[in-house]
């Protein structure tokens, strides 16, 4: 039987549901409190390889799409990283976490040169490659990354201000993100329905989907796991 839109969409849903950031202990921790500063340090900087290095990722999906007038969408997306304009009050996304690592002592300096452990470097790696060809990147960044973002970005930072006492500047980035990733991935059905034609297609991006959790939880269990001895 051919696979429809919806079948990838609840597809995906119910992979995102199982295996993502939501159903892992690192995630739980993060939005119902109870970790130290210096695990939040150590998750700080280690997280920090997907917003110092957006970049990679929608610049990619931006030269591989095929369609110009979603090209313009996918700008807007970039040019809001970039200059904060449309969501952040012109503070690019970067700086919003780089004043949110302020909070726990890192300087933009160790931002700069973290050792990045082996799980965040294969997350990067991965994006990046993925977001070469646009619709597998559209399954790994919009429909799993950028799809769990809203709704868990919010509960983190009610987290960290009322157990650490951190400002509302430095949980700006996670608020921003809470509403920002929640337009940045709410077109999934246009995408597939524009770009995606074929049932082999469909399937692609399944299984690109559940690739890219399935790496994601690779990380979160090494930053989980080199947490946990941390006071």
């Amino acid at each position: 039987m051919a696979l429809t839109t919806t079948d990838v969409l609840e597809t995906i849903s119910r992979l995102n549901a199982e295996s993502g950031r939501k159903a892992h202990p690192l995630y739980r921790a993060l939005e119902d409190g109870g970790l130290n500063r210096a695990q939040l340090r150590y998750f700080c900087l280690q997280n920090s390889v997907i917003p110092l290095y957006n970049h990679n990722l929608h610049g990619r999906m931006y030269v591989s799409c095929p369609d110009p007038e979603f090209r313009e969408k996918l700008a807007e997306v970039g040019y809001e990283e970039a200059t904060g304009r449309i969501y952040a009050d012109g503070i690019p996304h970067y700086k919003l976490y780089i004043n949110h690592a302020k909070a726990f002592g890192i300087t933009r300096e160790e931002l700069y040169s973290v050792d990045y452990c082996a799980g965040a470097d294969t997350v990067l790696l991965f994006l990046s490659d993925a977001c070469d060809r646009f619709i597998e990147g559209v399954a790994a960044v919009m429909l799993v990354g950028e799809a769990q973002g809203p709704g868990s970005d919010g509960r983190i930072a009610q987290t960290l201000q009322r157990e650490h006492h951190l400002s509302d500047e430095e949980v700006a980035f996670y608020v921003v993100h809470d509403k920002a990733d929640e337009d940045h991935g709410d077109v999934g059905r246009f995408l597939l329905e524009k770009f995606v034609k074929s049932d082999a297609e469909r399937q692609l991006m399944i299984d690109v989907a559940a690739k890219s959790n399935k790496i994601r939880r690779r990380m979160y269990d090494e930053v989980w796991s080199n947490m946990q001895g941390l006071a």
